[in-house]
């Protein structure tokens, strides 16, 4: 059994307690090492990764669970400095159900893999040429469909124009009976798609009415996902994978509507290949319908409250899945009671429904599921389809609930016999755009605030509390909470917090994985006596109130806390430090959480009193030392008495030709000193401005020595905020991960030109915003010529 654990760690920082992660083995068996170890799950046993996320996490829900608590009228906040379109970046408030950028868009968060389509245009040029469209960026050959290996037998790739006479997109509409499961092991998007149908909105956010196989019929076809806090636009052609003139995967009931075909394809796009689908959670397809955020239950050890959270999702039209613990040995192995194990299922209703026996009469907690296959494979027990019990249902109830049976694969079981069966529940609470005002009616929302951040080798990719030496240099983040939920007794406030890593699933095809990510909460009694970022000293001494229950290998960790109202920072990071990655943090509260990074404000600050003191620096400005330099330069400048960026470099490299590890300046650096100390534009500089230029150079090379005590001639990426602080420079996360993505190295290390060359280049763009900025406005008016010339030429 031990060679399950190949591919999914559950892993526990500085912060977590040991036995809690013990027992949860000891539930299935296994025995958690005494210290140090971690386990992994094969990646393609996606609910049984989901049972042990859910058994570290249980209990960690809060009281009451997903919607248990009342709600407030929310509003979304997507707080992004990647995204320029038209956003600061501080606070604005963005429409994901109205906004939508193509696929690779500079805006959209993706990196562009070819062409960005757009989806009118590519329509109207097919239509004017009179040719159907064949996509490029996600050709009909087999690598669309496997990654790791060659197809079982030759596909063929077919227009549902060359399948069936009469084609639709829609037949008689949409529902969740159009959706049937291939040959894809994808059950967990399946569920999530049956549950799409079920709200209008929703599923016309993600499958837009404006095509079909009849008006402007031309090939191509498009859907919406939301991915990382933007609404991405998919185009496909409508080529399907097929094997005697039948599709492959997914599937309608109808063998005329290919809506749910092409959806599927779509997302498979978006990934890379159809057999990147293949594992997964529902939670995952849920919130990319959606953008909302998940949080799972442990069916066996349910909240008191649990139905009560069922019910109130419910009303608010939260996307719900649940599934049975698998067989490790037998594959979506068959129970006694015709439920299928390792198997997705959507929840499609939850109601108290009356029920009139002989001896009393009452309501009964019921749930009604629906298995993505569509067929006779369906609960056989108490309530299931044509059972004794519905005879105690009147006529009336039975139509109000829309009760029929057929092997549809939906069917009603008592909540008694849900938590019996079931392993985890799934529940996606969606964002406060997710739905209109007209759909919401009297419901109440989220307030969600959401970050994009980034763990940086040798900057910001700190890992968990275990490496507390660099853990501070993660990127922080602070939520107030001023206002304790409505109706609370205890005056606490509700808090999800729910940190998704970016991109991994299309990135599995070049080897790469989920990180193992988590996170913690600190809280903050004086925050406006707290230094930007919090200091080492400070998670030194302090532990943190709250946290992800594990650090797991899944896409998003999220927790539900209960949190008096105060100041509080969190700190996302990965397991282990110097892991590389990008995330998206959300925070959903009922009240506002002003949430908000904790960072330096940009700009220019003093020079550490260590570099002005410097006895070297002191000798160095004697006579005799000046007078060399000075007669060096008079014999490399010439006539002109200028010198040119070669002559420069001949010059600083004479002048430095005693210091260890030394090789020489790069032409790249040399020309970037000219171009800073260069006012009139001639590529060259005097005297006077190589003084000044040899007194910067002087002082830069202070104070890397003052961190390169071993004098290796590079310094750790660590040590780059303080090495620039030193140098009178005030920089935040952003901009540092930025200049080790420029001037670092794959080890995590800067070298003594590089951080040269990179002092000089903040030097030159700080001063010339200052010179369009006397007034310290903090904003600079640029012409394009003077942007072009200014930049260029720097």
């Amino acid at each position: 059994m031990s060679s399950l654990f190949n591919s999914f760690p559950i892993r526990m920082d500085g912060d977590n307690l040991p036995g809690l992660l013990n027992e949860g083995f000891r539930q299935f068996g296994f025995q958690m090492p005494d210290s140090g170890g971690s386990f992994r799950l094969p990646g393609n046993l996606g609910n049984l990764r989901g049972a042990f996320k859910n058994l570290v996490n249980s209990g960690g829900q809060g009281e009451g669970g997903s919607g248990g608590t009342p709600w407030t009228k929310g509003s979304y906040h997507l707080k992004n400095r990647l995204l320029k379109g038209g956003l600061t970046g501080f606070g604005d408030v963005f429409h994901p159900g109205k906004d939508a950028f193509n696929l690779g868009d500079k805006g959209s968060g993706i990196r562009n893999r070819g062409t960005v389509q757009d989806f009118i245009k590519l329509r109207d040029d097919c239509l004017a040429s009179g040719a159907l469209f064949e996509d490029p960026e996600f050709p009909c050959t087999d690598t669309s469909i496997f990654f790791s290996r060659r197809p079982p037998r030759s596909f063929e790739w077919l227009r549902p124009t060359e399948i069936t006479s009469d084609p639709r997109l829609f037949v008689e509409g949409y529902s969740r009976f159009d959706i049937q499961q291939g040959e894809l092991g994808d059950c967990w998007l399946l569920a999530a798609v049956a549950n799409l149908t079920l709200h209008n909105s929703l599923f016309c956010q993600v499958v837009p009415h404006d095509q079909s196989f009849t008006d402007q019929y031309a090939g191509i076809f498009h859907f919406r996902f939301w991915q990382y806090g933007r609404w991405v636009d998919v185009v496909v052609d409508d080529r399907l994978p097929t094997y005697n003139g039948q599709l492959v995967f997914l599937r309608s009931s109808q063998q005329n509507e290919f809506w749910s075909a092409l959806l599927e394809k779509a997302y498979a796009k978006l990934h890379g290949s159809y057999e990147a689908l293949k594992g997964g959670t529902t939670c995952e397809a849920m919130e990319d319908f959606t953008g909302g955020v998940t949080e799972w239950h442990d069916l066996q050890n349910p909240d008191p409250n649990l139905y009560k959270i069922l019910l109130k999702a419910f009303e608010r039209s939260s996307l719900m899945g649940a599934s049975i613990e698998p067989d490790p040995s037998v594959l979506e192995a068959r129970t006694p009671e015709g439920l299928v194990k390792g198997h997705a299922y959507s929840i499609t209703r939850v109601k108290y429904v009356d029920i009139t026996t002989p001896t009393m009469s009452g309501k009964i907690p019921l749930i009604r599921l629906r298995n993505p296959w569509g067929n006779e494979a369906e609960w056989n027990g108490a309530w299931s389809d044509k059972s004794a019990e519905w005879r105690f249902i009147p006529q009336n109830e039975k139509e109000e609930i829309g009760l029929t049976f057929d092997d549809d694969g939906e069917f009603w079981m008592s909540y008694r016999d849900f938590t019996k069966y079931f392993s985890r529940l799934e529940i996606c609470n969606l964002n406060p755009d997710s739905l209109t005002e007209d759909e919401i009616g009297d419901g109440k929302k989220w307030e969600m605030s959401v970050f994009e951040g980034e763990w940086v080798r040798g900057i910001t990719a700190g890992g968990c509390r275990n490496f507390i030496e660099t853990f501070w240099h993660n990127p922080q983040y602070i939520i107030t909470l001023e206002d304790p939920d409505e109706d609370d007794d205890e005056s606490m406030c509700t808090v999800i917090v729910a940190l998704m890593q970016k991109n991994r699933r299309s990135q599995r095809k070049m080897g790469a994985e989920c990180l193992t990510i988590g996170f913690a909460l600190y809280k903050l009694d004086n925050p406006e006596n707290q230094p930007k970022p919090l200091p080492l000293d400070f998670f030194k001494y302090n532990a943190s109130v709250a946290r992800s229950k594990s650090f797991i290998n899944l896409r998003e960790v999220s927790e539900r806390f209960k949190l008096p109202p105060g100041t509080y920072c969190i700190v996302p990071s990965t397991f282990d430090a110097n892991e590389e990655g990008e995330f998206l943090l959300r925070v959903f509260s009922e009240h506002m959480n002003n949430m908000e990074e904790n960072d330096e404000e940009v700009g220019l600050g003093e020079i550490d009193t260590r570099v002005k003191d410097d006895p070297e620096l002191k000798n160095e400005e004697d006579e005799e030392s000046n007078n060399k330099i000075k007669e060096f330069f008079k014999k490399l400048a010439g006539e002109d008495m200028e010198v040119d960026w070669m002559e420069l470099k001949q010059l600083l490299d004479f002048a430095m030709k005693d210091e260890p590890q030394f090789e020489g300046f790069s032409k790249e650096t040399c020309r970037s000193m000219v171009a800073m100390m260069d006012v009139d534009r001639s590529g060259k500089l005097g005297l006077e401005e190589f003084k000044i230029l040899w007194m910067d150079v002087r002082n830069w090379r202070s104070v890397f020595k003052l961190y390169d005590k071993e004098r290796t001639g590079s310094l750790s990426a660590f040590e780059l905020r303080q090495v620039l602080n030193s140098a009178g420079y005030r920089l935040n996360n952003h901009i540092l991960n930025i200049l080790m993505h420029r001037y670092g190295t794959k080890e995590g290390r800067i070298s003594f030109d590089d951080f040269i060359a990179c002092a000089v280049r903040l030097r030159s763009m700080i001063d010339m915003f200052k010179e369009r900025d006397p007034d310290n406005t903090n904003t600079a008016a640029f012409t394009l010529e003077e942007w072009v010339e200014k930049t260029v030429y720097s």
